[in-house]
């Protein structure tokens, strides 16, 4: 079952960069729909990945529930935050109201946005760390998975502390974190099994 989960996680972050490439690329409203879409859909599959990874490490109970507590968060608002934008921001839009660019996503400064990065920064952030400390393990690929979720959790919160405080552009460290972070969390998984 492990091997499926990350397996899982792999495709998904695959999946999910590529939409975001073809928005990029295009910048059609279907393709920001199905990035949206598969932003909301990747909050549950990180929760997943990192429920089988906690059980893998042996993480202490209270980390664990904290973590699941955690990407509870990032899911509830990651998902209010794109469905509020797929159903009515951009319904309002298509429809010739005069949305303010503070109540759209991609803008900043945006109350959607400012969502977001809580969902994928701050809350993500802390659940990988949850999963990182301690880092201490005697077995080196444990030891390796959870230096690597620390760092994770680290690169999110740097990301969304830099995002609102210092300049945008530093959002990026956090879905290096919990993007390639991820992919690279997964990839360990599937070769030790």
């Amino acid at each position: 079952m492990s091997k499926k989960i990350h397996l899982t996680g792999i495709i998904d972050v695959i999946v999910y960069f590529i939409s975001v490439g073809v928005f990029l690329i295009s910048k059609t409203d279907i393709a920001l729909t199905i990035w949206e879409l598969m932003t909301v859909i990747s909050g549950p599959i990180v929760l997943f990945v990192l429920l089988e990874l906690s059980n893998r490490i042996s993480c202490p109970n209270l980390n664990r529930r904290a973590m699941q507590v955690f990407m509870g968060c990032t899911c509830a608002l990651t998902g209010a935050a794109h469905i509020v934008n797929i159903a009515v921001t951009r319904s309002l839009i298509r429809e010739g109201v005069a949305v303010p660019l503070y109540l759209q996503i991609g803008q900043w400064p945006s109350v959607e946005m400012a969502v977001d990065y809580l969902a994928w920064g701050f809350f993500m952030g802390l659940a990988f760390i949850c999963l990182g400390i301690p880092v201490s393990s005697t077995d080196k690929t444990t030891r390796s998975l959870k230096m690597i979720s620390l760092i994770n959790g680290i690169l999110c919160l740097i990301g969304f502390i830099g995002a609102l405080f210092i300049n945008e552009n530093i959002w990026y460290l956090a879905p290096i974190g919990y993007g390639f972070g991820l992919l690279i969390l997964c990839i360990i998984r599937l070769r030790k099994d």
